[in-house]
């Protein structure tokens, strides 16, 4: 290992803008059972699976329809 090293020429990391940031949210069960069976099915993480998801509607700007039953 060196002394000391030459950051001088350095590139900023281009994708710290998109790094992830970890939150608690509550979740139901069922919902929980349902992404990560799909998560299985595309053999990806269910956690992964939930952020695609979310990140397509961001990406759509859908807008929240609640139709109580």
């Amino acid at each position: 290992m060196k002394n000391s090293y030459d950051f001088s020429k350095g590139v900023k990391n281009p994708y710290a803008k998109r790094l992830k940031k970890q939150v608690t949210i509550r979740l139901a069960e069922d919902t929980i059972g349902y992404f990560k069976a799909q998560g299985a099915k595309a053999g990806i993480p269910y956690q992964s699976l939930i952020n695609l998801y979310l990140a397509d509607c961001v990406g759509r700007q859908k807008k929240l329809s609640i139709h109580w039953g």
